[in-house]
């Protein structure tokens, strides 16, 4: 078992930088593939970004990439995403999220198990 706690959201202007983090509980944590996805008022939940579970693999969405960096800290059970050039489209709740098995490697929301509780980011313009 997995559990997920986000941190590091907040208001902040557009062109700015926010680092979220999220922490995770249980023996297996490294093992495991983490996501971040974002979900907009009156969107669905979306894909941001992805690690596999070495660190070794990242993908991210079209809309962030170049922006936007995941990082996994096996040692501290945490997972990093740091936000620069921040956009006001960019405000949305933060989820972090672990694949359902481990080692296994996706991007799609329903792959993932384990979900924290979401961070609120605002960027305002």
């Amino acid at each position: 078992q997995v559990q997920l706690v986000e941190s590091g959201g907040g208001l902040v202007q557009a062109g700015g930088s926010l680092r979220l983090s999220c922490a995770a509980s249980g023996p297996t944590f490294m093992r495991y593939a983490m996501g971040w996805f974002r979900q907009a008022p009156g969107k669905e939940r979306a894909f941001v970004a992805t690690i596999s579970w070495n660190g070794g693999t990242t993908d991210y969405a079209d809309s962030v990439k170049g922006r936007f960096t995941i990082s996994k800290d096996n040692a501290k059970k945490t997972v990093y995403l740091q936000m620069n050039t921040l956009k006001p489209e960019d405000t949305a709740v933060y989820y972090c999220a672990a694949h359902r098995f481990p080692t296994y490697y996706s991007y799609l929301p329903t792959d993932f198990g384990y979900w924290g509780q979401g961070t609120q980011v605002t960027v305002s313009s």
